[in-house]
């Protein structure tokens, strides 16, 4: 469920920031991270149980904007300025917002949630993938190489290809993959063109979800009508989802990276599956066969190895 981050752990054209104290234990902000993230999938459900995908994209997305634009004026920060760079801000804007957010919450039409939060989790796999091919510095290597067969072993486990995916809804379990490629499309992108603006990561990511929610609010009463009724349960869930799993998120995100880096930040991608599956199964009645947690199992353990990089060799002294 990341929204913001590069590759590399954050922004791509933000400055490094200074770690700052915290009151608040790091590695609790860690597991707050995880869970929030984790259950963002539960959340999608129930929204999507009595509200269209894109009015759920749509709130959630709203919320999460007013959680951010409240932290800018409490740091006194404003907006970018440029129009260079709000243009690419708009693109970044629908690969990493607008977009896999709209994918995930039409594939919970028709998929558990437990699916869609491991199908999420295939995206550093997507993005080792792609940095191969866009990224002349991101050299494989045989470890990450297999990482990455492995990963993709992993999914085709999950789906259960061995029985020909029985049972499983083929056009919702592509949309969550999709909606999983477009975050490493959006962060390549982001290193592309935004590198070196030097403006803060909370000016950019108030910039980039700010156009997330223009493009939804012009694309949301195109194709779906105002609701009968209003349910305020699914609403509760909505508003949950962009307050704390699309705005504190990213707060807590951007606090774990400029404390302890982006490596140790970046390990929360691998219990969002876990929680989601927990919290699927729990609380939602979904099922589970013994391929769903094996198969993710593999997954992160493939993705896992595709972040690992050489390290570098030591250079003589004359």
């Amino acid at each position: 469920m990341s929204t913001v981050t590069t590759p590399a752990g954050r922004l791509a054209g933000a400055p490094s920031a200074p770690a700052r104290r915290h009151r608040l234990d790091w590695r609790l902000r860690f597991a707050a991270l995880s869970l929030i993230w984790g259950f963002s999938f539960l959340l999608i459900k129930v929204g999507t149980g009595a509200y269209a995908p894109f009015q759920v994209t749509l709130g959630r997305l709203l919320f999460g904007t007013a959680v951010l634009a409240a932290a800018m004026a409490v740091r006194r920060e404003g907006l970018p300025r440029g129009v260079r760079v709000w243009g690419h801000l708009t693109v970044a804007a629908f690969l990493l917002n607008a977009l896999p957010f709209s994918l995930f919450a039409y594939a919970e039409l028709t998929i558990p949630s437990t699916l869609a939060g491991i199908c999420n989790a295939t995206s550093p796999l997507w993005g080792m993938a792609l940095s191969l091919i866009a990224l002349s510095e991101d050299r494989p290597t045989r470890v990450r190489v297999a990482g990455l067969g492995l990963g993709f072993l992993g999914v085709l486990t999950v789906l259960g290809a061995w029985q020909g995916f029985h049972g499983l809804d083929a056009t919702g379990t592509a949309l969550a993959l999709l909606g999983s490629l477009s975050y490493p499309i959006g962060w390549i992108y982001v290193r592309r063109t935004l590198a070196g603006t030097g403006d803060s990561h909370l000016s950019m990511t108030g910039a980039q979800l700010l156009l997330a929610t223009v493009q939804l609010a012009v694309v949301t009463p195109l194709f779906t009508t105002l609701p009968t009724r209003v349910s305020f349960g699914p609403l509760l869930a909505i508003a949950a989802l962009g307050a704390l799993g699309t705005g504190l998120a990213v707060l807590l995100q951007y606090g774990l990276v400029a404390e302890v880096g982006p490596t140790t930040a970046q390990m929360v991608t691998y219990f969002i599956p876990v929680i989601a599956t927990a919290a699927g199964v729990a609380l939602l009645g979904e099922t589970l066969t013994w391929s769903t947690p094996v198969g993710a199992a593999i997954v992160l353990t493939g993705a896992a190895l595709t972040q690992l990089r050489p390290k570098p060799r030591p250079t003589s002294r004359p």
